[in-house]
């Protein structure tokens, strides 16, 4: 990650330093950078490069997510930097307001959180989370940089746990993991599951499983207990920031993802070069041959399958569908509007529309009646919509679609520019 920030940067046209441990380790992080930008960059140890960050305009901290090591390296950085300068940590999840705690005022006006989202090189999602004192100016000149010399996509989040993109992200996964139980043990198979919970409702073909795998259930682990930690009372986060017990065998031995050769799939090369991909059995905790996954009755219309009376439909439901609610509830808990939400899951997670594009999408209408039908609670943002009496989350204006959208207070806003 530090090198990928590293890069972007220089390919800008920025004097870059990349400080670490050992020099040894510097120089393979600079050697990820492209070599047309790598004469940008110069290298150095903590211990013998702190003196020089002086004369740069922006630090960026992208080490281990430990609070107290954070703590202690930002205490070497504020007695290093210059007056002017901006400070921020890429942390995943850990709130600001504990890195900033007794760090003194000129810390608390400098710093925010610079969240990029991995790799940096190719993803598009720039969560800019400022804190309590943090100047107005910090967060514009961020912004303004992001955005215009990195090419990023600037999403404003709050300092809440786990920000925006992986706080509603990855209570899908995790709730995913919890929900899918039941229709693993009525016979589904979960190349099933991944393929319900990928282009029929918007997401990435990886689905469930496939992301999980990519990302490590090591990394997963490390999330959900940020989330158990931090969350807040009655959250749904909480009841599934936990693995479910086969999940959390295969963490405890080391089975985690693409990382280790298999998480809950693997490829094997076979003696005539061809390659077998097996699948690890959640309900036996054996490996198997992938198999076909069964769409039979899934509509092909986007979002569809959340409606239809079929195993399958219930499992959209269920958890896709699961997921849009708990995004409806969160404004203004981790971000004032809808807009943030939807441009950090379709700019950090490639859905291919944001939870209220989908809605929009689908009709909220149709998704309003069926939590009704259920005697369930409408989340804050669906209540919003039928107080308005509007139809969508968002509407045209002069014959621009998606140009305005329904705000917490009942009302039509523009849309910020990207």
């Amino acid at each position: 990650m530090g090198s990928g920030i590293a890069a972007i940067s220089a390919a800008a046209g920025c004097k870059v330093l990349m400080l670490d441990l050992t020099i040894e380790a510097a120089r393979q992080g600079a050697e990820l950078i492209d070599a047309e930008h790598r004469d940008r960059v110069d290298v150095a140890t903590f211990d013998d490069g702190m003196e020089r960050l002086s004369s740069f305009d922006w630090i960026v901290e992208v080490i281990v997510e430990d609070l107290d090591i954070k703590r202690q390296l930002f205490e070497r950085v504020e007695a290093a930097r210059a007056d002017g300068s901006i400070v921020t940590s890429n942390t995943s999840g850990i709130p600001l307001r504990d890195l900033a705690q007794g760090m003194g005022d000129r810390f608390a006006a400098d710093v925010a959180i610079t969240h990029f989202f991995n790799p940096p090189q190719l993803m598009k999602l720039f969560e800019l989370v400022p804190g309590d004192d943090t100047s107005p100016e910090v967060i514009e000149k961020l912004a303004d940089f992001a955005g215009t010399k990195l090419g990023k996509g600037v999403v404003y989040a709050k300092d809440t746990p786990n920000f925006i993109g992986n706080r509603v992200g990855c209570y899908f996964m995790l709730s995913a993991l919890h929900k899918a139980k039941p229709f693993l043990d009525e016979g589904m198979t979960q190349e099933t599951i991944d393929a319900v919970l990928s282009h029929p409702v918007g997401l990435p073909p990886t689905g469930v499983y496939g992301l999980i795998d990519l990302i490590g259930l090591d990394v997963m682990d490390l999330v959900g207990k940020n989330l158990a930690a931090n969350l807040p009372a009655g959250d749904p986060g909480l009841a599934c920031a936990s693995f479910p017990e086969v999940e959390q065998r295969m963490l405890a031995r080391g089975q985690l993802g693409r990382k280790s050769g298999g998480g809950f799939a693997k490829v094997n090369k076979l003696a005539d070069g061809s390659r077998e991909k097996e699948t690890f059995d959640l309900t036996t905790e054996q490996w198997r041959p992938a198999v076909e996954p069964d769409l039979e009755g899934v509509p092909g219309d986007l979002g569809e399958v959340l409606f239809t009376e079929t195993d399958q439909g219930r499992l959209a439901w269920d958890v896709f569908g699961g997921g849009l609610r708990y995004a409806a509830d969160l404004v203004p808990e981790i971000s004032d509007d809808i807009v943030n939400i939807d441009r950090a899951m379709r700019w950090g997670f490639n859905w291919a529309l944001g939870p209220f594009e989908l809605l929009d999408a689908i009709g909220p209408d149709r998704v309003i009646d069926k939590i009704r039908a259920e005697g369930g609670e409408l989340p804050t943002m669906l209540q919003v919509l039928v107080n308005a009496g509007a139809s969508s989350f968002y509407g045209a204006v002069d014959g621009v679609e998606g140009a305005r959208y329904l705000g917490l207070d009942g009302g039509w806003h523009e849309v910020p520019e990207d």
